[in-house]
């Protein structure tokens, strides 16, 4: 039996990130009446100064073996407040109508940074070495494994949608029926090759990100993990739509106009059956480069002019890459709980880029009735874009 037309559903909520380790730290750190930024100064990662956005090191013990990388440790944070809950749906539906979904882009590579080694002549790897933990369906494998779970399972590497991907991807199979309940979001950790890599391309910085601005200076690299539990059972927030754009431009920078962006929104207000003046919040994705601030303003005037209410939360955790967008997709959810109207904030210095159409509504704390319908953006290397929109449900 398929349900084509089934509302969907998020159900439960695990998070950890710079902010904290658990929901209940990140709503307080998220909403607290002077926020402040996590980020700090490393050179672990590279040889040079970046501000880094980092999870507190008192993860909890991989349960499966074979499986140890911090990636894992990352997720297993993540997935322990899950626990009873799919529990419970594996004793409501089996294990096997219970799907895993999960966004990443690094796995296990940490690990073989540091157990890799050069003789002189050729590279070597010990031999208790696991090649297997750095393979991208690591994440997927381990979730599963480790709650017991035999539905269909994968991981989506997509770079800076992945998270966000993975959401859809699981509002799809609620929709095929090919399962009852779906763990879904993503999962990314630092390592050498990211951080040294978004270098090689000049975007890093050791200042706090600030996106927007005309002081912009670069990104700030970040890791964590989001992990929902959706189903076709009614719950307070629902996954209303998610458009999904490709736009091939290049490798690495967007296409300058924001056009893949742009149809990425829209096809999410369409798929959620909403206008675009619906909209009570959008999360920006927001890196504080150039070229994504550029693009992104573009495509955000196009569809909702300037005074939607929007702002970007890179500054509090890093840019996380793969699991930028469920986490970013968390902080609507927790949004959409409130009755206060506040909203997730974006640290910057407000010295808006002239250069860009206007946004009067960047950084905005707070409107005026809770949060009805929150958009979240992500767009990733080789121009892929995605939107997806959460909605309060009525009767909550």
């Amino acid at each position: 039996m398929t349900f084509p037309q089934a509302p969907i559903y998020i159900h439960s909520v695990g998070i950890t990130c710079a902010l904290g380790n658990d929901i209940q730290r990140v709503e307080r750190a998220l909403f607290a009446h002077a926020p402040e930024s996590p980020l700090h100064i490393s050179t672990h990662y590279s040889e040079f100064p970046v501000r880094l956005g980092q999870v507190a090191d008192n993860l909890p013990a991989v349960d499966v073996p074979g499986e140890d990388s911090r990636n894992n440790r990352i997720l297993a944070q993540a997935l322990q407040p899950l626990r009873a809950d799919i529990d419970a749906l594996k004793s409501q539906f089996g294990a096997h109508r219970i799907g895993i979904i999960l966004g990443s882009s690094t796995s296990g590579v940490a690990e073989t940074e540091q157990v890799m080694r050069f003789d002189g002549e050729r590279y070597s790897l010990p031999e208790a070495y696991d090649y297997r933990t750095q393979e991208l369906y690591a994440p997927a494998r381990f979730a599963s494994r480790s709650l017991g779970l035999s539905g269909p399972c994968w991981t989506v590497s997509t770079a800076c949608t992945s998270g966000s991907k993975a959401l859809a991807s699981a509002a799809r199979l609620l929709r095929l029926g090919v399962c009852d309940a779906v763990v879904a979001g993503g999962v990314d950790s630092l390592c050498k090759m990211t951080v040294n890599g978004f270098a090689s391309l000049s975007v890093t910085t050791d200042s706090q990100c600030n996106p927007f601005s005309v002081n912009r200076s670069g990104i700030n690299i970040g890791e964590g993990a989001a992990v929902f539990i959706l189903s076709r059972d009614p719950a307070s927030v629902r996954l209303l739509g998610w458009g999904e754009t490709s736009d091939a431009h290049h490798i690495s920078s967007p296409e300058p106009e924001g056009r893949g962006a742009e149809g990425a929104m829209r096809a999410a207000l369409q798929s959620a059956g909403l206008e675009a003046n619906a909209i009570d919040y959008l999360n920006l994705h927001g890196t504080a480069t150039r070229q994504n601030d550029e693009m992104e303003a573009k495509a955000v005037h196009r569809v909702f002019g300037s005074e939607i209410a929007c702002g970007s939360t890179k500054s509090l955790t890093g840019h996380t890459l793969a699991a930028a967008g469920a986490i970013e997709a968390a902080f609507c959810w927790l949004g959409l709980q409130r009755n206060d109207g506040q909203l997730p904030p974006q640290l910057w210095d407000g010295q808006a880029d002239p250069a860009l159409p206007p946004l009067n509504g960047l950084a905005r704390r707070a409107i005026d009735r809770p949060l009805r319908y929150a958009m979240s953006n992500s767009f990733a290397f080789g121009g892929n874009n995605l939107s997806l929109i959460m909605g309060r449900e009525r009767s909550s």
